[in-house]
């Protein structure tokens, strides 16, 4: 079919995957150039885990575990989640797609620590695609069930380690006000550092920006994966998934 807004051929609506999506998953080999280099930076990189076939969405260095990681790609090769949008546009799309693998993989956030503040944004936004892809990530990285269950609801996690309940603490200010008050800067920036501060704030608005993504494009998790169950509204986290 074509586009009637770029005039690009796009494919027809796949038999698998959200069916009210807006844009059409894009075959390999319709792409232009353009194209091909957000494609092959987000498969190749190190979100590919190699970058051959349907590539997982998990840290290079990750053990293996019994639980899989979600696809990147579909079996035809079709990107899936916020990547098919990048496609769309890809002189956005480069620079977002590195953007995300820079706050993923090249800053000094534990994995933990990451998928904490990752999970508190999905929640907040309550993006299902967004919550299905990191609950995977986070427990590869070694949350425990009643650590994403707390943040999936709403509640303050039980944690340990200082620096995460800082991170948690920071990230849900940061979503629930969009401002950090003195006293919860200033215990982030003593205990993790300014430039971390700074990572943190970068990452929660890329995170906000893929959830808009994910909802005015009409992604949802999956055929055949179960959605997030979120709180009814006024529930623990206050929220009815719209800011």
């Amino acid at each position: 079919m074509i586009d009637p807004v770029s005039g690009e051929h796009v494919n027809d609506r796949p038999a698998r995957g959200p069916s009210t999506t807006r844009l059409p998953l894009l075959l390999p080999g319709s792409l232009s150039d353009e194209q091909l280099a957000v494609y092959e930076a987000v498969t190749g990189g190190p979100r590919g885990a190699g970058g051959t076939g349907p590539a997982s969405e998990d840290d290079p260095a990750d053990p293996p575990a019994g639980e899989p990681v979600f696809g990147l790609a579909d079996a035809s090769g079709r990107l899936l989640g916020p990547f098919n949008a990048m496609l769309y546009s890809p002189s956005v799309g480069l620079p977002l797609q590195d953007l995300g693998a820079a706050l993923r993989f090249r800053t000094a956030f534990t994995r933990r620590e990451r998928e904490i503040a990752t999970l508190v944004v999905a929640a907040h936004l309550r993006s299902d695609f967004e919550w299905y892809a990191h609950e995977r990530i986070g427990r590869r990285a070694g949350l425990a069930d009643a650590e994403t269950d707390a943040l999936r609801e709403g509640r303050a996690p039980m944690l340990a380690d200082v620096r995460e309940r800082v991170v948690y603490e920071a990230t849900r200010q940061l979503v629930a006000e969009d401002d950090l008050g003195d006293a919860v800067f200033t215990e982030a920036a003593t205990t993790l550092g300014r430039a971390a501060v700074v990572e943190l704030v970068t990452l929660v608005g890329y995170y906000r920006a893929l959830a808009l993504q994910l909802r005015v494009f009409r992604v949802g998790v999956p055929d055949g994966e179960p959605a997030p169950e979120w709180p009814a509204p006024g529930g623990p986290s206050g929220e009815d998934g719209h800011e």
